[in-house]
């Protein structure tokens, strides 16, 4: 897989509804899990006690919903760069879910698609679509939209 550079927003504009990946699988341990709690403060049993968890009805413990929508930023480096304006600055988020829920231990991986792209008095506010699916799930384990604003 390569990234894509982006070096200006005429590139960026002819982008848009263009996907991007698949990244290649990264797999979330434990003790990635356990270390996002320590983090986070959100220590939920169903995260972090894989005995009890196994008892569930889950069968083990689950990877925090945060905690794959977190990974996003790593997904994005690898995927593309947007190397124009003066910074790119994580402007928000919009229609986040996390359709199925991912078994600790399971790899994932994620494709993005620029959404949109809107000039703005300060550069221009990007929106990407993503979608991030894990091994063996039929079902995408987290949607977002990820928007970005490139500062002239």
């Amino acid at each position: 897989m390569s990234q894509r550079v982006f070096t200006c927003v005429q590139d960026l504009k002819a982008a848009v509804g263009e996907q991007f990946g698949p990244t290649d699988w990264v797999e979330i341990s434990q003790q990635t899990v356990d270390r996002f709690a320590d983090v986070t403060g959100d220590h939920q049993w169903i995260h972090v006690d894989p005995e009890r968890a196994a008892a569930s009805s889950l069968g083990g413990t689950i990877v925090h919903g945060h905690l794959t929508l977190s990974m996003l930023p790593g997904f994005a480096s690898r995927l593309y760069a947007i190397r124009t304006g003066a910074a790119r600055l994580n402007y928000g988020l919009n229609k986040v879910r996390f359709p199925a829920p991912v078994r600790v231990g399971t790899k994932v991986r994620a494709t993005a698609t620029i959404k949109s792209l809107h000039d703005v008095p300060a550069g221009v506010r990007i929106v990407f679509g993503w979608t991030v699916e894990a091994q063996d799930t039929d079902r995408p384990v987290c949607t977002a939209e990820t928007i970005t604003l490139v500062v002239s």
